[in-house]
């Protein structure tokens, strides 16, 4: 896997190219890289700092996220089936019509998120903190939510999510054995 730095995926992206395939940027400071369109599919990314970096339509497909802040990042329309998003930081980032199919998403800090019509189907939300979310439309099939927070998350449907006694649910409530 190649090593790059912050600073020649960034002049690489300037001249162009889009397709950097699997590199390692582990721990780069990107803070708000303009990256529109980029393919990083299979590449490491842990405890990178994405903080207000616009990452709309990338390719994320299997990328390790791990530990990595992206507050307030855009990442409408981007592909993160299967990402390693374990402990990220994921605060009002946008993720409109993402697709996280399948994403490991434990742990993660997603409060006040904007995941409208995000496919979430298959992705392991335990212990994720989804406070003030929007999921509007949002699919989560067979989306592990065991010690989730739900708490004023909007438009939820919980339907076939796996949820139990520790998911707290939008009302702040838990579930009572054999609801929902």
């Amino acid at each position: 896997m190649q090593k790059l730095s912050a600073e020649e995926l960034q002049a690489s992206y300037a001249q162009g190219q889009r397709n950097f395939g699997a590199v390692s940027l582990r721990q780069a400071d990107l803070f708000e890289a303009r990256l529109k369109g980029i393919d990083l599919e299979g590449s490491d990314l842990e405890e990178v700092y994405l903080p207000y970096a616009k990452l709309n339509s990338a390719n994320l497909e299997q990328t390790k996220l791990k530990a990595s802040q992206l507050s307030n990042t855009d990442l409408s329309q981007a592909n993160l089936r299967g990402a390693d998003l374990r402990n990220a930081n994921l605060s009002r980032a946008n993720l409109r019509y993402a697709n996280l199919r399948g994403a490991n998403l434990t742990n993660a800090e997603l409060e006040g998120a904007d995941l409208s019509f995000a496919d979430l189907n298959q992705a392991n939300l335990s212990e994720a903190n989804l406070q003030s979310a929007n999921l509007e439309q949002a699919s989560l099939e067979k989306a592990i939510l065991k010690r989730t927070n739900l708490f004023r998350a909007q438009n939820v449907d919980l339907i076939c999510a796996f949820v139990d006694n520790t998911t707290i649910l939008p009302d702040g409530h838990r579930q009572v054995e054999g609801e929902i």
